[in-house]
């Protein structure tokens, strides 16, 4: 190469990087004026040289969005750094229809005669950030949807995301069937099945034109139609007033002209085939139109957020098939018994399938057991679970143990419990026996809130059974507690879902119970109000009692002494009684029953012999000694020539049974009155 060719080479260069480079190259003197630039680069082609000669940065830039970039460049001509891949958007004097993303990097130069310039160079990346935006939107719709499993809560995650960022407004509307839960066939949605409103935002603010929850649908034809039909997403880059589909649709038309929206996207919810709903992003804010990138994201953005909401729809039929698994295992009416009247309330709770549950239990001897508890968790094996308990407890109520002693069995029961994953059943639960007769009410806890009683004057009575361990741990060792409640007292029992988020839940419910004249299911209403500020997760169950005791004429007893003529004398003893009470046709059976119930008493029985006489809604009769030995029913052959008490007794009594106390035994049975 010769000398002089040599020299001419960096004019040469330097004049083709000013006239041929893709990139903007602007160089600018200390008063930020641009002194020379490169014409061809995007944005300034066709713009005349003395719109941009002899202008400081910021009136170049004019269409772009960058108050600091002026200071910044100062400081780079002051030697006090450099600017390097500063991100601006806006638009480019030579190309102001469409957005543009620019990378600016700026430094310092120093000519041969000691004169600094600023050189910036101007890199388009629009597409390149573009495709990061878009990055960015799908990874944060990843981390923010499926969070929760519910159908709105989902809507919800991703109208927060895209909002602002892909879209300036954004409508989820899911087929009501799969928000319910409901089973869904795979293929066409017709275009009047109802569609849910679960999600709506804007830029704007406010509401939309349906409300949130409301039920909608789409006129046929649309995009809307056509894609929920054939599960193919619609892209309308640029929306005109001649669109054919708008006169399907003339109050959407007007909604869409209303908000000035020019380009939307149209993507169906599909789940294995199965169409779940619909989602509309639409631009009226943003002037970019929507293009086949965006209709790429839109369908990955719908992919995800259809699979939130399956999950989310799967979720809320095993819940509504939880829930009523669980209400067709919870006790229908209770009871109608002379000890106590009863009422009692179970509030669902968002979770659904929960393993709340209570009982009221008729026990011999006109007593009654009143029963609340709650298994641990929530879904379709809890309430499972819930109903193996009840059904255990029911179980072990007939044998009539004292309740420490039905809550250490039913204690075994549950630790015995199988259950998916291996994960051991736990439950907590109250049991409290009531006496009509001693007005004593007799509970045991198994890692469960004490009841609150009140007395008929509206005083608190003090009750507090010693809580032991959860049911299922198997470490037993529960302890009863005693309380006399008097005529009128209200006992409460209750789970703590309805009092969870109450600070002194115990005193307001002695408030609520000390009202005078509100009937039962009105006390419990009332404690529903006072606790409760909204639906909670876990569901909760109140049972709630008032007490009776038995009057005096309804009970005989007597104590009688070891004589085998004493039988004659105890069913003496008892027809006078029936004549006393007018139940004269009873004297026969009844007769027969002491009598056998006394003799079997006498000779495998030891003293004390106690007979007593209970008239309830059904004549009781019992006997009573100081033997623990269980009886047993046995069937005589037809030779033998005893060893028929006790069948006898069965045959003739509607219910018989045997329960222990702290010494001795006691043999029951039962009577029918005919109501009298």
């Amino acid at each position: 190469m010769s000398g002089a060719a040599g020299q001419d080479l960096p004019a040469a260069v330097l004049e083709a990087l000013f006239t041929q480079a893709p990139v903007g190259l602007y160089v600018f003197d200390e008063q930020l004026r641009v002194v020379r630039y490169n014409t061809a680069a995007r944005g300034v082609r066709g713009v005349p040289r003395d719109a941009v000669l002899g202008r400081r940065l910021d009136e170049v830039a004019e269409g772009f969005d960058d108050a600091e970039l002026p200071a910044l460049a100062r400081r780079v001509l002051a030697g006090e750094g450099q600017i390097r891949d500063r991100l601006i958007r806006g638009r480019p004097p030579g190309d102001p229809d469409h957005e543009m993303v620019v990378s600016v990097s700026v430094f310092r130069v120093r000519t041969g005669d000691g004169r600094v310039l600023g050189v910036a160079v101007v890199q388009d990346v629009t597409a390149r950030q573009n495709a990061a935006d878009r990055l960015a939107v799908l990874h944060d719709a990843h981390r923010a949807i499926g969070t929760r499993l519910d159908v709105r809560a989902t809507a919800d995650a991703l109208a927060e995301v895209v909002v602002g960022r892909f879209a300036d407004a954004v409508t989820v509307d899911v087929l009501d069937e799969a928000v319910r839960g409901a089973p869904l066939s795979a293929g066409p949605v017709e275009a009047d099945v109802p569609l849910r409103r679960s999600a709506f935002r804007s830029v704007s603010g406010g509401p939309g034109p349906v409300r949130e929850g409301g039920l909608t649908t789409f006129p046929f034809p649309t995009p809307f139609t056509q894609s929920l039909h054939d599960a193919v997403p619609r892209l309308v880059a640029r929306l005109s007033a001649d669109e054919p589909w708008l006169a399907s649709d003339p109050e959407r038309t007007r909604r869409l002209t209303e908000t000035g929206v020019h380009s939307f996207l149209v993507t169906p919810l599909v789940v294995r085939g199965t169409v779940l709903g619909i989602v509309g992003y639409y631009r009226h804010s943003d002037p970019r139109p929507y293009d086949d990138d965006d209709l790429a994201l839109a369908e990955q953005l719908a992919r995800h957020t259809a699979l939130s909401i399956d999950n989310a729809r799967n979720y809320a039929r095993e819940r509504a098939v939880a829930t009523t698994l669980q209400r067709h295992l919870l006790p229908r009416t209770p009871p109608d018994l002379t000890a106590v009247d009863t009422a009692s309330l179970h509030l669902a709770g968002t979770r659904g399938g929960g393993g709340n549950w209570y009982d009221v239990l008729p026990l011999s001897g006109s007593r009654v057991a009143l029963t609340v508890g709650d298994v641990t968790g929530s879904g379709i094996e809890v309430a499972a679970a819930m109903g193996q308990l009840r059904t255990a407890l029911m179980t072990l109520a007939v044998r009539d143990p004292a309740p420490e002693e039905l809550m250490s069995c039913l204690d075994d029961i549950t630790a015995a419990l199988p259950r998916e994953g291996g994960e051991p059943v736990t439950a907590s639960c109250l049991y409290a026996v009531y006496d009509p007769v001693t007005r004593i009410c007799t509970a045991a806890s198994a890692g469960h809130t004490a009841p609150v009683a009140v007395g008929a004057d509206g005083e608190p009575v003090a009750f507090e059974p010693p809580v032991g361990p959860l049911l299922g741990t198997g470490r037993g060792g529960y302890e009863p507690a005693h309380a006399e409640l008097p005529d009128g007292s209200l006992l409460m029992m209750y789970t703590s879902g309805l009092v969870r988020w109450a600070p002194d839940a115990r005193g307001t419910l002695r408030r609520v119970l000390s009202h005078p004249g509100r009937t039962l299911k009105q006390l419990a209403d009332d404690a529903v109000y006072a606790l409760m500020r909204g639906q909670g997760e876990d569901d909760a169950v109140l049972l709630l009692a008032r007490t009776h005791g038995l009057d005096e004429r309804s009970l005989a007893e007597w104590t009688l002494p070891v004589d085998p003529a004493v039988v004659g004398t105890a069913r003496r003893l008892a027809e006078h009684q029936l004549t006393a009470w007018t139940l004269e046709e009873l004297a026969f059976t009844t007769e027969l029953i002491v009598s056998e119930l006394v003799t079997n008493a006498l000779r495998y029985g030891s003293p004390p012999i106690r007979l007593r006489m209970i008239r309830d809604r059904s004549l009781v009769c019992e006997v009573s000694d100081g033997s623990s030995t269980a009886p047993h029913l046995r069937h005589a052959r037809a030779l033998d020539e005893g060893g028929r008490g006790l069948e006898i007794v069965a045959q003739l009594a509607e219910r018989w049974g045997t329960r222990f106390g702290r010494q001795g035994k006691t043999i029951w049975c039962e009577q029918a009155t005919d109501g009298r």
